[in-house]
């Protein structure tokens, strides 16, 4: 069963595509304008089946969530929406996916909630200390809406470029034209103190206590292998890395079969299996 629902947290609304039953999975979108929880998760949750109960938001000013009033967005604010978000749905623990920028939510949540957060999958992440704002994440950032914009910024995510088809062009041109507005507010130039602010401190990554599987891709652009996966080897206590060859930034679009057995196995083993 797969639902769309709002959920209020700390009195603003959080729109989640929600789905399955059993242990709890949150997985937490990336940053590239147009993204959306269920635009970014939901043929891996359908291919996941109904064994896990997956729980997919639209982060602050992505999709239909808008940043609360006050605030400007940010690791903080998504962190505690995230944590808030499974606070309101009555889930005491739950596993952890994020992708990019949603990778450094995870482990920031991760580190803040130990006793809640069982397991983190971090994808293409963001997050290590001292990671650069790459030229590829600075020209994702800044891709204007629209399907010119669609198109660069969809080149640049992924290896193979014949997966940079017309309709998925399309798509994302509608998400970017929909959502231009609050994604605006999020990553204005200079974009560098962005990605700043989404780089954890080592004390932060200390602090996560749980397992972590991170899964790269060898020919990521955006975030780079050497600056942003291998330095996170150093900081975490428990953490294995999978990389996979001819892959760019997006494994669960890239080598989807290879993705969801790494991550059925991984968030497997806490159950049992």
């Amino acid at each position: 069963m797969t639902a769309l629902r709002t959920v209020t947290v700390d009195g603003s609304p959080v729109h989640v595509l929600e789905s399955g039953t059993g242990p709890a999975v949150l997985m937490l979108h990336g940053s590239g304008p147009g993204t959306t929880g269920s635009g970014a998760w939901a043929t891996t949750a359908q291919a996941l089946g109904t064994s896990w109960h997956l729980v997919a938001p639209d982060q602050a000013g992505f999709g239909r969530t808008p940043i609360p009033a006050g605030s400007r967005g940010g690791l903080r604010l998504w962190t505690e929406q995230a944590a808030g978000l499974m606070d309101a749905l009555g889930v005491e623990h739950y596993a952890v996916v994020g992708h990019s920028m949603g990778g450094a939510v995870a482990l920031a949540l991760a580190a803040a909630r130990p006793q809640q957060v069982t397991r983190v999958v971090a994808v293409s992440t963001m997050g290590a200390p001292g990671a650069p704002l790459s030229a590829e994440l600075d020209a994702v950032w800044a891709a204007p809406a629209g399907p010119l914009g669609a198109r660069d910024m969809l080149s640049r995510l992924v290896l193979d470029q014949a997966l940079v088809t017309e309709s998925a062009v399309a798509a994302r041109a509608a998400a970017m034209r929909a959502g231009a507005a609050a994604f605006a507010s999020l990553f204005p130039p200079p974009r560098a103190r962005w990605a700043d602010e989404l780089t954890l401190s080592a004390q932060t990554l200390a602090g996560v206590r749980a397992p972590v599987l991170l899964v790269h891709g060898a020919e990521d652009r955006v975030t780079p292998l050497g600056t942003a996966a291998l330095p996170l080897l150093e900081h975490l206590a428990d953490v294995r890395l999978y990389v996979l060859g001819r892959c760019g930034h997006v494994p669960a679009l890239e080598h989807p079969h290879d993705f969801r057995r790494l991550l059925s196995c991984f968030l497997g083993q806490e159950r049992g299996h």
